[in-house]
């Protein structure tokens, strides 16, 4: 009797192990969205740096950087018999086959650039493709850092029915002298990465919780 237990508490350790791994490995593909057009764009280069991230040491997760220039302005008119503009169902398509969201959002006039706004009012046409979704946030922008775009968007999913991650949060705060990104926007800051990766894992970890539900 005494060995039975023995070797049952032996092998639940184990268990657990390969649990964890196997939740590991699972295949999670993020979709990517930049709210920022511009061609050196801070907030492109941190979803590039979150590709490299999650090649590098992240396991199990791909990120998708979904160009949203384009889309056009949301209009009922171009919406025929139930279908949208090719361009915006094929970004609609995207959207629903990931398995999460990450958006890197500037910060326009104290809330969200109007591309990103585009972007997410499209993809919220009958049916609403963000729905049940896990979702992070990173933000490159002036003194605040994006804090007050980001605030908005949670405000914005909370309609979209998009479950974002609380903890940690990134705000970057990209004024000069920029010792943060380069002239190209590409992250050097050894500390941004590995904050950022943070946010990765813990985006990761999230959406494996959601889908266990």
């Amino acid at each position: 009797m005494e060995v039975s237990k023995r070797k049952r508490r032996e092998e639940e350790p184990e268990m657990a192990s390969n649990s964890v791994s196997n939740q590991a490995q699972a295949q999670i593909k993020v979709a990517a969205i930049c709210g920022s057009l511009r061609r050196a764009s801070r907030n492109s280069g941190l979803i590039h740096c979150a590709i490299e991230i999650c090649k590098e040491s992240i396991p199990g997760m791909k990120i998708d950087f979904i160009d949203i220039e384009p889309l056009p302005f949301v209009n009922v008119d171009l919406e025929k018999n139930g279908t949208y503009p090719p361009v915006v169902e094929a970004f609609r398509q995207k959207i629903l086959e990931a398995d999460c969201v990450l958006f890197a959002s500037p910060e326009y006039n104290y809330s969200v650039s109007a591309p990103l706004k585009n972007a997410i009012d499209w993809a919220s046409r009958p049916p609403n493709v963000w729905a049940d979704k896990a979702a992070a946030i990173v933000s490159a922008a002036g003194g605040s850092g994006g804090q007050r775009s980001q605030y908005h968007i949670r405000q914005i999913g909370v309609f979209l029915d998009l479950h974002f991650i609380n903890k940690p949060e990134l705000f970057i705060a990209a004024k000069p002298p920029q010792t943060i990104f380069d002239n190209d926007g590409n992250v050097i800051d050894p500390d941004v990465k590995e904050r950022l990766k943070s946010v990765l894992l813990s985006l990761q970890a999230f959406t494996l919780r959601l889908d266990r539900k």
